[in-house]
């Protein structure tokens, strides 16, 4: 069984690496097999198709970025920091030699109009990176819709410093997201005037 493991684990790790870096479509399961040492029949004995292996490369991905995300933001003093962070985090991972934008958007620009499956695990990524915004922002007391702001901020990052090579554009958002946190908050302090 521990076998079979460390099988599953280095073709998924090969997976993660040709797809990712060379996109899903030009990556055929012979170069899966090559990368990861695993025999073809082994390899289609654990996973059946192709779709089957890029479902669960996003799968793991999805549970690795959330994951570290949340590690970097939960480490900080205020809800209010842990929504600079999220930027300052994108910046990190903007800043890695291997960086090629956002593995679900890259997923779903190649193969979300053959596959509803892979559109949607592309969906439920994205949907449960705007529902972590969505509970940074109402930790830090301010209006629901800042995380809908936040949310097309951090994506417009994501795909502008893919394209542009550069990570600075984390920073460019980081920056309006304080801007909209600043306004949200004097909104929040008006209202509450208001009622008194």
């Amino acid at each position: 069984m521990l076998e079979q493991e460390t099988a599953r684990e280095w073709v998924l790790e090969a997976a993660k690496e040709l797809f990712y870096n060379r996109g899903i479509q030009a990556v055929g399961m012979d170069a899966v097999r090559n990368g990861s040492g695993v025999s073809l029949k082994r390899l289609y004995q654990m996973f059946p198709s192709k779709e089957t292996l890029v479902l669960e490369y996003l799968r793991q991905r999805d549970s690795q970025w959330r994951r570290a995300l949340a590690d970097h933001v939960d480490a900080q003093a205020t809800p209010e920091d842990g929504i600079v962070a999220v930027f300052d985090w994108l910046y990190q991972w903007f800043s890695e030699p291997d960086y090629r934008g956002c593995a679900f958007i890259n997923s779903f620009g190649e193969l979300g109009a053959i596959s509803a499956e892979i559109a949607e695990q592309a969906r439920h990524h994205k949907k449960a990176f705007h529902d972590y915004l969505t509970g940074l922002v109402k930790a830090s007391g301010r209006p629901a819709e800042l995380a809908d702001q936040l949310a097309l901020l951090a994506e417009g990052a994501i795909t502008t410093a893919a394209i542009s090579g550069t990570p600075e554009p984390a920073h460019q958002a980081r920056d309006a997201a304080r801007l909209l946190m600043r306004a949200s908050g004097q909104c929040v302090r008006a209202d509450s005037a208001l009622t008194r």
